[in-house]
């Protein structure tokens, strides 16, 4: 009988030893250098409540929710499928006689996003990883959100364990939308894990737009509740423009 337990017991240890980790590409803007596991799907959902000024005129944005879909092809490469519900609110702040008068309101979803994510370099006895991501902009959304032509987003995404509770990661890349409307991106994140559970993060981001350098401060906190099911806080300012967001958000794979 006594076996009997032992037995089981090792075979508990060693599930939580080789289990993995589950690895989200939110709340930050720094997608990881992981791909979900093959045949598993990933669901990263959340709400974001963000305010933009730029000469007296103020851009409330909600969304909810934003939510990425992802499926594991194969161990090294993932499908990945992006669209949101938005609204809008354009207020004037020059006229406060009758600030309502000066409010523009308006919803609907924003253009579908495919793509993928492939890993193209992971070794153990390497401190470094490396994945490429690019997603192809459909402009399926309503008419104030729309593109209303093809577009991309692309990233290069490292990372690096810098310790057993310390990672790095970063991204560089270019979005393009049309002649006139393309950048240049960037971002650069630390994680840090408090407990098995709860994980911390600070990040910088930001773009150059028309060589217009767009940068943000942001940072937030993660909480595993089960092995496949995580749930995150986090909030943005903007370092050279005036910015602000607070968004939430849950992660779950159906494998893990």
């Amino acid at each position: 009988m006594k076996k009997k337990y032992i037995f089981i017991l090792v075979l508990v240890l060693l599930s939580n030893l080789f289990a993995q980790d589950l690895v989200t590409d939110r709340p930050d803007q720094t997608e990881s250098s992981s791909t979900v596991p093959k045949n598993s799907l990933q669901i990263e959902s959340g709400i974001l409540l963000g305010e933009v000024e730029d000469n007296s005129i103020i851009n409330k944005q909600f969304l909810f929710p934003s939510t990425l879909f992802r499926y594991g092809l194969t161990s090294g490469l993932e499908i990945r499928v992006v669209n949101q519900f938005e609204k809008s609110e354009i207020e004037s702040i020059g006229n406060e006689i009758d600030i309502n008068k000066n409010k523009i309101s308006t919803s609907g979803f924003s253009d579908l996003e495919v793509g993928a994510k492939v890993q193209l370099f992971q070794r153990e006895d390497v401190n470094a990883e490396v994945a490429f991501l690019s997603h192809l902009v459909i402009p399926t959304g309503s008419s104030n959100f729309s593109n209303e032509k093809l577009a991309s987003i692309n990233k290069l995404c490292v990372s690096h364990t810098l310790s057993e509770t310390v990672d790095l990661g970063y991204n560089i890349g270019y979005d393009y939308f049309s002649k006139e409307n393309s950048a240049y991106t960037y971002s650069l994140a630390t994680a840090v894990s408090v407990n098995n559970e709860v994980g911390l993060y600070i990040e910088t981001y930001g773009e150059i737009v028309n060589k217009n350098h767009i940068s943000n401060f942001d940072g937030g906190v993660t909480y595993l509740l089960k092995r496949n099911l995580q749930f995150d806080f986090s909030f943005g300012t903007g370092i050279n423009h005036q910015m602000n967001y607070v968004a939430f958000g849950v992660s779950w794979n159906s494998s893990l």
